[in-house]
């Protein structure tokens, strides 16, 4: 026998040792014209229909399927003990709900132990959200087990708002609006197109997701899709206590919908952080950012992490025009764009915040909002991957001159080594800066044992990644270049290798306690 819907028959009949067949038939959304073939065909050669509904027992299901049902079909009712109300079960909701499906279960294996076929019924797709599922996870490894696709609600809610759902490289997301109103908040603003299943009682906590991830003006909404009853519309205008359980809320696509653009004192301006590397890195609020946007601003080398959208308007530039990058981006939100300017790890360490907020503060741009969005700095990622450097206090500073002398660069280095501050040292080389690092290990060796862990961190999450520690005496200014951040540890920094042999990694930890005097 087979439990994953072959078992090498034509899909008719019974099993081989001469038990049941169990069928899982989806019956579409609703309308009873959008069952497939298969499902009708299914229906009428079981010998049992079995249907889940609530205590009052009604079942949508049947109703879908009646038109197909015979005289002498053997239904079986599978009657919730509980939906939404409580319940004094010891095991609670979810006890109750177990019991149930253990004793429905028992009760269709009684029927397939006897040679009969059973058909269970369900809504939309069997293996979406549905309550065949439990059935199938009880029976499937005992049966012989065939399960009969459907029209989902998704599918069913796209088409009669008559808008594509997902397009190209765009991501779809499906929700339980039953989750936590922060974690749908977090799931709306990360992904491009969304539906949201489970509304009813959760409406005004999904309502509220929506708003909150600013995805709210473009949110649909669809109640009993293909069915009698039905209604659609704007997520905003919806009364929440007119929502049943079966409507869903719909995030279309973006591709060629209307976008903010050209209107006037409707721009923004939004700073993001990219994080220090690709995809992974990024928040759920700046992966929203970066799609709602209709213009991206930002060094080239940083545009070049965000997936290319149609319609999206792409500004590169060189990495040494901070200002210029910033009042573009201004002036295109003046003139109504929404702008994301890109910056690489966080925006305001070393990046583009102030760069941007320093341009906005003059009155010409004092009514363009500007948000800054925070990003996984470069000394985070590095911190991590080497161990827990950062563990205790912590001072940040760019080896860079371009934009201040040596001698602050070298005074704040003095200052923090003397009062055994962790270092992270950002920009400490590039091709036309090739000292510095020599000129900081010596200065730092002034203040610090020769022994002292430093970590060379290289293309964090980028494909030459690299993490190395050596001792502060041994940092060699050859290996170290633009795309290297440093850690130097203090006095309390702890070096070890790991592994049987000693031999599997190096971990960098700073301990929390410091001693006392």
């Amino acid at each position: 026998m087979s439990g994953n819907g072959s078992d090498g028959s034509d899909g008719s009949g019974s099993g081989s040792d001469g038990s049941g067949r169990l069928y899982g038939v989806g019956l579409g959304p609703g309308d009873p014209n959008l069952m497939t073939l298969r499902a009708v065909q299914v229906i009428g050669e079981a010998d049992v229909i079995a249907y889940h509904s609530a205590r009052h027992g009604r079942s949508i299901a049947r109703s879908i399927a009646a038109a197909h049902l015979r005289p002498d079909h053997i239904e079986e009712p599978l009657v919730y003990p509980v939906t939404t109300e409580t319940t004094d079960h010891p095991g609670g909701y979810r006890g109750a709900l177990e019991e149930f499906y253990e004793k429905a279960a028992a009760r269709l294996a009684a029927h397939l132990d006897a040679g009969r076929t059973v058909a269970v019924l369900a809504e939309g797709d069997p293996m979406f959200y549905g309550s065949y599922m439990h059935m199938h996870k009880r029976l499937a490894d005992r049966y012989a087990t065939e399960v009969i696709p459907g029209v989902t609600s998704v599918s069913a809610a796209a088409a009669r708002l008559g808008t594509p759902l997902v397009e190209g490289e765009e991501i779809l997301t499906i929700l339980p609006g039953t989750l936590p109103e922060e974690e749908l908040t977090a799931r709306l603003a990360a992904t491009d197109t969304a539906v949201v299943m489970k509304l009813g009682r959760t409406f005004p906590a999904v309502r509220g997701a929506f708003e909150a991830s600013g995805r709210l003006a473009e949110a649909r909404y669809v109640e009993r899709a293909t069915m009698a009853g039905e209604r659609t519309g704007d997520l905003a205008d919806i009364d929440p206590a007119s929502v049943p359980y079966f409507s869903v809320a719909v995030l279309p696509s973006r591709v060629d919908a209307p976008r903010p653009s050209g209107r006037q004192g409707s721009g923004e301006v939004v700073v993001v952080g990219t994080g220090p590397a690709g995809p992974l890195w990024l928040t759920p609020e700046t992966r929203g950012a970066l799609a709602a946007a209709d213009a991206l601003v930002g060094y080239t080398t940083y545009l070049d992490r965000v997936p290319v959208r149609p319609g999206q308007a792409r500004h590169g530039s060189d990495n040494k025009v901070e200002s210029e990058r910033a009042e573009f981006a201004l002036d295109l939100a003046r003139r109504g764009h929404r702008v994301a300017v890109v910056s690489g790890g966080d925006p305001g360490v070393f990046a583009m915040a102030t760069a941007v907020l320093e341009v906005a503060a003059q009155e010409e741009y004092a009514e363009i909002p500007v948000r800054v969005l925070p990003g996984v700095t470069a000394a985070n990622a590095a911190a991590a991957r080497a161990g827990a450097p950062l563990g205790h206090d912590y001072a940040t500073i760019s080896l860079s001159d371009r934009l201040k002398p040596w001698e602050v660069i070298a005074e704040r280095l003095r200052a923090a080594a003397s009062a055994d501050l962790v270092l992270a040292l950002y920009n400490p080389g590039s091709k036309s800066r090739t000292w510095q690092v020599g000129k900081a290990r010596d200065l730092l060796l002034e203040h610090r044992s020769p022994d002292t862990p430093v970590v060379l961190a290289r293309d964090v999450g980028g494909p030459t990644e690299s993490i190395r520690t050596v001792r502060l005496a041994d940092v060699d200014p050859a290996e170290v270049d633009m795309r290297t951040l440093l850690i130097v540890g203090s006095s309390q920094t702890r070096w070890v290798r790991r592994g049987a042999s000693g031999a599997d990694r190096s971990i960098v930890w700073t301990p929390r306690r410091y001693p006392e005097a």
